[in-house]
């Protein structure tokens, strides 16, 4: 697809299997064929949150992402850092700097070595605008084929429609229903947040679905464990940050 092409499908696209499938296609005609985006809602100075609320899309193997996620090493990967204070596109040319200048850590070297042992050693970063202090998303477009060199010279010939296409693929998951792993609600645990959402009390609710109101609280309380939250009220936002809520059904 073309440039123009690619946005009207983005503008239309309705789940996040179709978009992710289209990104990774796109994004491996400039010749990025390892994708890793993730977004989080839960940022505080010292933390991203916990994992299991990331918003992770990815076509990297099982093997890089369990060391690289699961492990904790993106915590202190120098080009994630450098997305947490930055807006734009960055070429991993900066990490070559940072080795031949000596200036990484012995924490931000680790995750370089790990890196190195699975080929991902070139590429570029996108990191979006964040509309909240909480909230931060950024993809790595990694290349297993080509030299930084090659990727510069793409860059500088088609940076400005790669970064166009990312920023809006961004915006537009934003907007679609992402369940993560441990996270999902069943449908009747989904519909009684959602009254709570409208403000109908425990009773009301009861009556809404036919239900008795301790079958009520008891799809509260599991909707609450599920989201891993103490109170309904976190559950409502939780749920409505990964726009499980009011989710129309296929």
């Amino acid at each position: 697809m073309n440039l123009s092409e690619y946005l009207n499908f983005l503008s239309y696209v309705k789940t996040l299997e179709e978009l992710w499938a289209a990104h990774t296609d796109q994004m491996e005609r400039y010749g990025f064929d390892r994708l890793l985006y993730g977004h989080t809602q839960y940022r505080t100075p010292t933390s991203l949150g916990d994992p299991e609320d990331f918003v992770i899309l990815t076509n990297h193997c099982k093997e890089y992402m369990d060391g690289f996620l699961r492990d904790g090493l993106y915590f202190h990967a120098p080009m994630l850092k450098w997305a947490l204070n930055h807006e734009g596109a960055a070429s991993w040319r900066m990490i070559q700097d940072m080795m031949s200048s000596g200036t990484m850590t012995p924490e931000e070297r680790k995750v370089y070595e790990f890196n190195k042992s699975k080929g991902i050693t070139v590429g570029y970063t996108v990191s979006f605008t964040s509309v909240s202090v909480r909230s931060k998303g950024a993809i790595s477009l990694a290349s297993l084929s080509r030299t930084q060199e090659e990727l510069d010279a793409i860059w500088a010939e088609h940076g400005a429609d790669i970064l166009l296409m990312n920023n809006v693929a961004h915006l537009k998951i934003l907007t679609l229903p992402y369940v993560p792993p441990n996270r999902a609600l069943t449908k009747r645990q989904r519909e009684a947040l959602e009254w709570v959402g409208d403000g109908k009390t425990t009773q009301d609710i009861a009556l809404l679905m036919g239900l008795t109101s301790a079958t009520v609280e008891k799809h509260l309380r599991l909707a609450r464990e599920a989201l891993s939250v103490e109170t309904t009220a976190q559950a409502v936002l939780k749920a409505s940050l990964h726009n499980q809520m009011f989710v129309m059904e296929a």
